[in-house]
């Protein structure tokens, strides 16, 4: 069985929760968030939703209302039916278009509109279904940076989750190299299935993706690979500015660095870091609360 805890509370509130989750370095892993409108008529009454795989504890309970800065709004307990609790969090997501791309899940039809890249990309237990900000920011600026001229021959997608960005890459380049991972030994199996599902191959050639875990670049295939002319990184604010000495290091002079997850008010953070390590701001765009970054590193 699982269970699921909610909240009613004005979106403000509920927003400033999510943003305080984003920045708890001690969340539970096994407590999964969701927030969202309780209805299209009602716009600025939404909801902040928890699911969890076990009975909630007292500590559970008091997780969550820590996240609240003033009094925390009451919680109400529903224990579910035997299902996929994250699974459940990510049901009945409406498709996107972001950029060239048009993501859906299996419940929606693909795009028949020319020019558009369908990915069919089930709810799953990994991260990257496209609907979040970050991902679908990462597919609108991968386009962007396509039509800028961009050439990719070696890429690396770190924290893929359900391999969405790798698989973009490859639908824009090809022929390129191309290397995924994720900290979570879930993805791999997701990333696989999801592949065959969309047609794209696995394998060690050009054209194909290398799937491994790995945590953040610590891997001898990930070292192997490189150098890079690409990395992309949509994970969490917190390590992607551990990592930026590892991604400039691993990056060719004048490759490029695609890096989401972050909050607009944790950009400059990132941004320091990522300067400390040799690379300079392209491009960026804003998702919502969201900064997409496209970092370069310089040319000796």
């Amino acid at each position: 069985m699982s269970w699921k805890l909610t909240a009613l509370a004005p979106r403000e509130v509920i927003e400033a929760a999510l943003v305080a989750h984003e920045d708890a370095l001690d969340w539970d892993p096994e407590i999964v968030l969701s927030g969202s409108e309780v209805a299209e008529d009602r716009p600025d009454d939404w909801q902040l939703e928890a699911w969890l795989s076990r009975a909630p504890t007292q500590a559970d309970k008091d997780a969550l209302a820590a996240l609240f800065a003033g009094e925390a709004p009451e919680f109400t307990v529903e224990e579910l039916p035997d299902t996929d609790w994250l699974v459940a969090s990510q049901q009945n997501l409406e498709p996107i278009r972001a950029g060239r791309f048009y993501v859906h899940t299996p419940e929606h039809p693909a795009s028949n509109e020319p020019g558009l890249i369908d990915f069919t990309i089930p709810a799953s237990q990994a991260f990257g279904t496209g609907q979040h900000a970050t991902t679908a920011g990462c597919l609108a600026m991968l386009t962007h940076m396509k039509a800028q001229g961009t050439v990719v021959r070696n890429c690396a997608d770190i924290g893929t989750g359900t391999g969405l960005l790798a698989f973009a890459a490859l639908a824009l380049w090809p022929s390129a190299l191309a290397t995924a991972s994720d900290i979570d030994a879930v993805c791999a199996d997701v990333v696989e299935a999801n592949a065959r599902a969309n047609g794209v191959r696995m394998g060690s050639r050009n054209g194909e993706l290398v799937m491994t875990i790995a945590d953040g670049m610590d891997h001898p295939l990930l070292a192997a690979r490189g150098p890079y002319d690409f990395i992309m990184a949509n994970i969490l604010a917190g390590p992607l500015v551990s990592l930026a000495p590892d991604f400039g290091a691993a990056l060719v002079p004048g490759g490029h660095l695609l890096l989401a997850g972050l909050l607009e008010t944790q950009e400059a953070a990132v941004r320091s870091a990522c300067r400390r390590a040799g690379l300079r701001l392209a491009a960026r765009l804003v998702n919502g609360d969201w900064s997409i970054l496209w970092m370069r590193k310089r040319r000796k």
